[in-house]
């Protein structure tokens, strides 16, 4: 980065000036203050990395960079963003703040507890919203939006979605597409580089196929990244993997000194663990890798006169509550290693990966020693020391861990076993298969169905069979039309705040000023609603507008903006006119709201942008943010027109 655009970076927690660190999986730069705390969240918060010190795959930065430069601070941020959030007493910590407790409580609510990220008006059923959103983003890695991506990855979307009509993972279509910064973005949330989709094919082998030589390259080494990281750490060097080369064994240069029983006990222990409990184990040990760099170079970049070490330090692996107690016990205790015991732990990891990468352990024997240890805990006598001398059962076997000759008895075994493993990969994937027809037929059946629904219930005396409205429910299936986010249009979802204008709101409370809000009408709910038409009729109008405002923020018309955004508010004030005042509905009021507040965002968005005339370095802010607005509103007139319609059939 150039030091005219590092001039312009502020911490994204306190707005502190030139920060020096990243937050990998959040998207965002930290001062050194709110970096010590990020590194107390533990790396399941925020993955923290020196912006200078700190060892980077270069487009695993330039990902980092592209986030935070587009405003990705944004989607943690996003209720903070609101001006009544101000009347509530929310708000961001700044520079002045104390670290202890100021600063610590408000990363803590924003990064651990997700107290400021947009939620979805409606969640009845967590598992739908879930697969609704990880369908969202394995259509949306196919562009470089990154921002859309992190914002659905944020409200729950899984890295590893397998789409089960398109038959593979979001990491299979970044990978076909070229997008390689969106492969390092599902990468950080666990994508799987070696997935295979219902040809038996990886994303690697799909970037091959497109001729994205380099992407295939990266995806390689994002697969061996857990045993590259712990290879560097001890020798400072990394595999050929273009090569060919996928492990480097490090020796120890003083392999003669006796090893104290805390390690011995870890290393007999090790070879008996299943493949889960092993890779279990890698991780935790990753983890406690990166805490003890992490520490060398806080040390290395700190000034000790200004910073309170005790409130910076971090002794050991914060504790995760997406683990057990045991685990996290065992997590703790690797601190307590020595470098030496230290290394010796991971050069057992490294041989022991090597050798389950080649087959020694395979499946049919994971899962025997899985059944046999699934009352025993993940792995806590890795790192204890108070039960010693409690042998794994697999005796002398398990115990060595030497790169010498196998025997002609040991290699029958490992190719019968191979064989039995081959044998049911195969079962299984011709009842995969089978599962996917059924799924398929269903899918063909289901559209059918729907198909004909549509054409018996938007069938009018002129004998027009339905219209073409402009969501994908009121149109045939082969044709169905993309939105302008699907389609990778230079639409972002901004969480953004909300500004004055004068809309009808039919939220319990207000989110505008009092001067441009209609007041609440007394009375009775009502459980009527319009005529479906009529809200189809309005949302194409309230579409068209958009599409119109679309095209002014990619031809960069910003004089457009305002005029636009009116048309969009006149839209929406006929279609909120359409309800009653008080709708029964929780659905309908939710969609109202969102469609209602989003509108006055969208003008007061449109109006600053009118009246202060942005520099042209703010100006893609702006665009962003009133694509936001624009994104909810279609997304609440969507939410009405399914409701009416469905409230109506019934």
């Amino acid at each position: 980065m150039s030091k005219r655009v590092r001039s312009r970076e502020v911490c994204a927690d306190c707005s502190a000036p030139e920060p020096r660190w990243a937050s990998v999986n959040r998207g965002v730069l930290v001062c050194d203050e709110c970096c010590s705390i990020h590194r107390g969240l533990g790396r399941h918060s925020s993955q923290v990395r020196h912006l200078t010190h700190s060892s980077w795959p270069p487009t695993q930065l330039q990902m980092v960079q592209t986030l935070y430069g587009n405003g990705a601070n944004s989607i943690w941020e996003h209720s903070l963003l609101d001006p009544s959030s101000s009347v509530s007493g929310k708000r961001k910590a700044n520079p002045q703040d104390r670290v202890h407790p100021n600063k610590t409580e408000f990363i803590k609510a924003k990064y651990q507890m997700l107290a400021y990220v947009h939620r979805m008006p409606c969640r009845e059923d967590d598992s739908v919203t879930a697969k609704d959103l990880s369908k969202q983003l394995h259509s949306s890695v196919r562009t470089g939006n990154l921002e859309t991506c992190l914002r659905l990855l944020s409200l729950g979307a899984q890295a590893n979605f397998f789409h089960p009509e398109k038959g593979n993972t979001p990491l299979h279509i970044a990978a076909k597409a070229g997008q390689i910064l969106q492969a390092e973005l599902l990468a950080v949330y666990g994508a799987d580089p070696g997935a295979l989709d219902s040809s038996g094919k990886t994303p690697i082998d799909y970037a091959r196929q497109a001729g994205h030589q380099e992407l295939a390259e990266r995806l390689v080494e994002i697969q061996y990244e857990l045993t590259d990281r712990l290879t560097f750490y001890l020798c400072g060097r990394r595999p050929d993997h273009r090569n060919g080369q996928h492990f480097i064994i490090p020796q120890m240069a003083d392999s003669s000194l006796d090893l104290s029983e805390f390690a011995k006990a870890a290393k007999k222990k090790l070879q008996s663990l299943s493949n889960r409990q092993f890779e279990e184990l890698a991780m935790d040990v990753y983890d406690e890798v990166d805490r003890r760099e992490t520490d060398a170079v806080w040390l290395t970049t700190q000034n000790h006169s200004t910073l309170v070490t005790d409130t910076t330090v971090v002794p050991f692996l914060p504790v995760n509550p997406e683990y057990s107690s045991t685990r996290n016990q065992g997590r703790q205790k690797l601190a307590r290693f020595s470098a030496h015991e230290f290394a010796t732990l991971v050069i057992d990891i490294l041989t022991d990966a090597k050798q389950r990468q080649w087959g020694e352990k395979t499946d049919n024997n994971r899962h025997n020693s899985e059944n046999q240890d699934n009352d025993q805990p993940d792995y806590d006598s890795v790192a204890s020391d108070e039960d010693p001398v409690q042998e794994a059962t697999c005796g002398d076997k398990s115990s060595d861990l030497s790169d010498g000759p196998i025997t002609v008895q040991e290699f029958m075994e490992v190719k019968s076993a191979l064989t039995a493993s081959e044998a049911k990969i195969q079962q299984l994937l011709k009842v995969n298969c089978h599962l996917s027809e059924e799924l398929r037929l269903m899918q063909s059946k289901l559209n059918s169905l729907q198909t004909e629904n549509t054409t018996l219930r938007w069938q009018t005396p002129t004998g027009q069979q339905h219209l073409q409205g402009p969501f994908g429910r009121h149109q045939p299936r082969g044709g169905r039309a993309m939105s302008m986010y699907e389609t990778g249009s230079t639409l972002r979802q901004y969480p953004l705040r909300v500004e004055n204008a004068r809309l009808p709101c039919i939220c319990s409370s207000p989110v505008t000023t009092a001067d441009a809000v209609e007041p609440e009408v007394d009375g009775e709910e009502d459980a009527t609603l319009p005529c479906t038409e009529d809200v189809i009729c309005k949302t194409e109008q309230i579409i068209k507008n958009i599409q119109e405002l679309q095209r002014a923020a990619q031809e960069t018309k910003h004089e457009s903006f305002l005029p636009c955004s009116e048309k969009i508010c006149m839209a929406v004030t006929e279609m909120a006119a359409l309800f009653p005042k008080r709708p029964s509905s929780e659905t309908v009021r939710a969609s109202l709201c969102l469609l209602t507040s989003s509108a006055s965002r969208l003008h007061g968005e449109c109006q600053k942008a009118a009246e202060h005339n942005p520099c042209p370095s703010d100006i893609q802010l702006v665009t962003q943010q009133v694509i936001q607005c624009a994104y909810d509103i279609a997304k609440a007139a969507k939410q009405l027109v399914t409701v009416t319609t469905k409230e109506n059939n019934n």
